[in-house]
C-alpha cells in the first residue's frame, strides 16, 4: 500500500483514507469470517489472538501477545512526538449455539460471535492497516488493543494490570449496533451505558412441614416479599431523572412440594448510570434486606459486589469524533440513547478522556439483536467503522 500513499496528494486526507479502506475492504471481511468460524469465549481466545498477531505482522505493525492473558497489543509510532491514542476492540464470543446457517457459521459447538466482537476486531485491524500507511504524518502514537473477556467483564482489568494504559493520553472504542442502519453512527452524550453491580442474597428461615407453616419460618414467603420491595428502590429511592434497574434473575429454594425449606437463595443485578443512583440503589438494597429479616424473624445474608462503572464519553473526544466522521463520510452521526448494558472499556475510560462510537450494522430487511443465535451484522460496517476511527485518530494526532 506504500504506492497508494505516494500516489495521493499529501493534503487529500479524505480521499487517501477512503482509498486505503476500499483497497482492503475484502481482506478484512475475510478476516472477520475466519474469526467468526472459530469463536472463543473469555480467556480462551488463543486462535483469535494468533490471527490478530499474524495480521499485525503482515501489516508491519509491532505487537505484543499475552497481555491480559490472551490479549494482543499493536504499536504504531508516528514520526513526530505527540500523544498516544489507544483504540480498543474486544475478541471474545458467547457460549451459545449459532443458528444463522451462513457458510462461515461457527464450527465450534455452543460458541458464537453473537455480539459482533468479530466485527470489532477486524475493524480495528483495518484501522491499523490504514494508520500504518499514514505513520509518517502522525504526531504521536497509536496503540491497538485487542482485549479478551469483555463478555465476562474481566479482560480490561487484566490488560490494565499488565500495563496497557501506561503512557496513554486518549482512548477510543466501538460497538456495532444493529438498531442503527449501516453507514450511520450513534453518538451518546455523557454516560453511555450502565454500571453493573451484582448481589447474592441468602434468606435463612426454619424448615418444616407444609401443613404446619406456623411451626416454621418460611424463607420462600420472605423472599417473595423481598423481591417485591426491591422494586421500590427505583421508584422511591432513586431520583426520577436518573437511570436504574434492579433485577432478580435467579431464585432457588426447596426440592419438594410439601416441605418448607430452611434456605432460599437469590441472585440479581443492579444497573445504574449516575453515581448518585448507584449509591442510592445499594443503600436501598441493604436497608430492605435488614428490614425484611427483622420482620420475618429470619436471617438475611447479603453479598454485594460493585462491578464495572459506566463509560463516560468525554465531550471533547465526542466532538472530535463527530467532526472527523463529518469530514470523512458526511453528516451521518446522530444522537443516540444510552444503554443499560455493561462494558469494561469503562475501566480504561475512567483513566483518560475517551469515547465509544456506535457503528450501525443492521442489514436491510432484518431486525436482529445482539446476543441472538441468528444475529447477522452487515459486514459493510467494518469499512464504515474503519473510516470513522482511522480519520478520528488521524485528526487527534495531526501536527
Amino acid at each position: 500500500m506504500a504506492d497508494t500513499v505516494s500516489s495521493h496528494g499529501v493534503n487529500d486526507v479524505t480521499s487517501l483514507i477512503a482509498s486505503l479502506v476500499s483497497d482492503n475492504a475484502a481482506r478484512f471481511i475475510d478476516i472477520r469470517r475466519r474469526i467468526h468460524e472459530h469463536p472463543e469465549i473469555a480467556f480462551e481466545e488463543v486462535k483469535t489472538a494468533a490471527l490478530v498477531a499474524e495480521t499485525l505482522a503482515s501489516l508491519g505493525i509491532d505487537y505484543e501477545t499475552g497481555i491480559g492473558r490472551t490479549g494482543v497489543v499493536g504499536h504504531i509510532k508516528g514520526k513526530r512526538p505527540g500523544p498516544t491514542v489507544l483504540i480498543r476492540a474486544d475478541m471474545d464470543a458467547l457460549p451459545m449455539q449459532e443458528q444463522t446457517g451462513l457458510p462461515y457459521a461457527s464450527k465450534i459447538p455452543n460458541r458464537m460471535h453473537a455480539c459482533g466482537h468479530d466485527i470489532h476486531s477486524s475493524t480495528v485491524l483495518a484501522v491499523g492497516a490504514v494508520l500504518k500507511q499514514l505513520e509518517e504524518r502522525l504526531a504521536g502514537n497509536v496503540r491497538l488493543v485487542f482485549q479478551p473477556a469483555e463478555e465476562a467483564i474481566g479482560g480490561a482489568k487484566e490488560m490494565i494490570a499488565d500495563g496497557v494504559m501506561e503512557g496513554v493520553d486518549m482512548a477510543l472504542s466501538l460497538h456495532n449496533r444493529p438498531e442503527i442502519p449501516v453507514g450511520q453512527f450513534g453518538i451518546v452524550h455523557g454516560y453511555a451505558n450502565s454500571a453493573v453491580d451484582s448481589f447474592d442474597i441468602t434468606v435463612r428461615g426454619k424448615g418444616g412441614h407444609a401443613a404446619r407453616p406456623y411451626a416454621a419460618i418460611d424463607p420462600i414467603v420472605m423472599a417473595a416479599s423481598l423481591i417485591g420491595q426491591l422494586q421500590t428502590i427505583v421508584s422511591r429511592d432513586v431520583r426520577a431523572l436518573d437511570a436504574c434497574v434492579v433485577t432478580v434473575g435467579s431464585i432457588h429454594a426447596g426440592e419438594a412440594r410439601n416441605i418448607i425449606p430452611e434456605v432460599c437463595e437469590l441472585k440479581g443485578t443492579i444497573r445504574s448510570r449516575q453515581p448518585e443512583a448507584r449509591d442510592a440503589a445499594e443503600d436501598g438494597l441493604r436497608r430492605i434486606c435488614e428490614g425484611v429479616a427483622i420482620s420475618f424473624r429470619a436471617g438475611c445474608d447479603l453479598t454485594y459486589k460493585r462491578g464495572t462503572p459506566p463509560i463516560l464519553n468525554n465531550d471533547v473526544m465526542l466532538e472530535k469524533t463527530v467532526n472527523a466522521i463529518r469530514s470523512q463520510i458526511g453528516d451521518v452521526a446522530y444522537d443516540y440513547e444510552p444503554s443499560m448494558g455493561g462494558e469494561d472499556f469503562a475501566l480504561m475510560a475512567e483513566r483518560v478522556p475517551s469515547f465509544r462510537l456506535l457503528v450501525g450494522s443492521s442489514q436491510p430487511g432484518r431486525s436482529d439483536k445482539v446476543h441472538s443465535p441468528i444475529y447477522q451484522p452487515d459486514e459493510r460496517s467494518i469499512a464504515f467503522g474503519t473510516l470513522a476511527l482511522a480519520r478520528t485518530t488521524f485528526d487527534l494526532l495531526a501536527p
